[in-house]
C-alpha cells in the first residue's frame, strides 16, 4: 500500500505539471513565462484540484500580502509617509516640543537612515499625536481627500495607480480558486483601508495593520470614534504573525512580502503543515519601477532573500518575471 501511494502520488505531481504548463498561457497574463509563475500555478492546482494528495479545504486557503513594495510601490518614500508628513507639518505649528523629537527631525529631513533607524513606532506615534481628537470619519475622509489629489512627483500619476498589475492579477486569480485574500502590512489600517478594496478586491475587515488607538464617545449627543494619540498595536516584523492570528484565526498557506519586514510572516506560514507557498518580491527594474535590496533604507531585502534561498521561497525577479508592472505604462 506505502509504495501505490508513492506511485499514486508521482502520477499526480506529474498531471499537476501538465496542467500548470497549460494553465500557464491563460493565467496571470502580465506575468513572464518563467519558474515563478510556474510555481504559483502549481501550488494552486495542487491546493485546490479534487483527488489532489494536497487538496487544501476552501475555509483553510488563506493567503497574506504585505502591502507597501509587495502590492503597490514604496520608493523614494512610503506613500503613507509623504501623506504623513504633509499631515505632520500641518500640525507642527500647535506642537512647538516636536522641534526636539528625532521621528520629527528625520520625518522634515527625509532622513532615511534615521527613519529606517527609528522604525515606523514613533512616526506613526507623531501622527497619532497630529490627528488625536478627529473623529474616525473624518480621519477616513481626509486620506480619501489627499488621495485624490496627490501625485507621484516621478510618474506623475495619482499614488493608487502605482498598484502592480501582476500582483492584482495573483490576487484575482487565488480569489477564483476558492482562497481568501488579506493584506498584511506595517501601515496603518486607517490608511489602507479606503482605497484598498477599489485597488485590490480586498475588503476592509481583510486589512490587517498598525492600529492606532480610538476611543467611543458622545458629541452632540452623537455616538463617535476619536483617535488618540497612541499606537495600539504595531503589525510589522515578528508582530505579523501576532496580526494574523488575532485578526484571522487560522494559519496561512500562502504569504507574499518583498522585504525583511516579512521575514516572520513567510516563516511562520511555511511552519504549518501540508503544501505551503512563500513568495517575495525583488525589485530588479530600475527603469520602469526601482531596483533596490540589501542596502536601502526603504524595503530592505537582506535576511529575507537568505532565507528564500536556504528554504526555497520563490523570489519573483520584477524584470524578469513581468510582462508589466504599472497599468499606465
Amino acid at each position: 500500500m506505502h509504495l501505490y501511494r508513492r506511485v499514486q502520488v508521482a502520477a499526480w505531481s506529474a498531471l499537476v505539471c501538465l496542467w500548470a504548463s497549460a494553465a500557464v498561457a491563460q493565467a496571470l497574463p502580465s506575468w513572464n513565462e518563467s519558474p515563478a509563475k510556474q510555481a504559483i500555478l502549481k501550488f494552486v492546482a495542487e491546493v485546490t484540484t479534487p483527488g489532489s494528495p494536497h487538496l487544501v479545504p476552501v475555509e483553510q486557503r488563506v493567503a497574506v500580502f504585505d502591502n507597501d513594495g509587495t502590492l503597490w510601490a514604496e520608493q523614494p518614500l512610503y506613500i503613507q509617509i509623504v501623506f504623513m508628513l504633509e499631515q505632520v507639518r500641518a500640525a507642527a505649528p500647535s506642537h512647538p516640543e516636536w522641534k526636539d523629537n528625532p521621528a520629527f527631525k528625520a520625518l522634515i529631513g527625509h532622513d532615511m537612515k534615521a527613519l529606517a533607524a527609528l522604525g515606523m513606532k514613533p512616526v506613526l506615534q507623531l501622527l497619532g499625536t497630529a490627528n488625536s481628537g478627529m473623529t474616525t470619519v473624518d480621519y477616513d475622509e481626509s486620506i480619501r481627500t489627499w488621495l485624490a489629489t496627490a501625485k507621484d512627483p516621478r510618474f506623475k500619476v495619482p499614488y493608487t495607480q502605482l498598484v502592480y498589475v501582476p500582483m492584482q492579477e495573483l490576487l484575482a486569480y487565488l480569489r477564483s480558486n476558492g482562497f481568501k485574500t488579506f493584506i498584511v502590512s506595517g501601515g496603518s489600517i486607517e490608511f489602507m483601508r479606503p482605497w484598498a478594496e477599489q485597488a485590490y478586491g480586498i475588503p476592509p475587515e481583510q486589512v490587517i495593520g498598525t492600529i492606532t488607538d480610538v476611543a467611543f464617545s458622545l458629541q452632540d449627543g452623537q455616538p463617535v470614534l476619536t483617535r488618540q494619540p497612541n499606537i495600539d498595536f504595531l503589525n510589522d516584523g515578528p508582530g505579523k504573525p501576532v496580526g494574523i492570528y488575532r485578526a484571522i484565526g487560522r494559519q496561512p498557506i500562502f504569504a507574499f512580502g518583498n522585504s525583511d519586514g516579512d521575514l516572520q510572516m513567510l516563516q511562520w506560514t511555511q511552519s504549518g503543515k501540508g503544501a505551503r507557498f512563500m513568495g517575495l518580491v525583488h525589485h530588479t527594474d530600475a527603469q520602469r519601477e526601482w531596483s533596490y535590496d540589501r542596502e536601502s533604507k526603504i524595503g530592505t531585502l537582506d535576511k529575507a532573500l537568505d532565507a528564500a534561498s536556504v528554504n526555497g521561497w520563490t523570489v519573483v525577479d520584477m524584470k524578469n518575471d513581468w510582462h508589466k508592472v504599472f497599468a499606465f505604462q
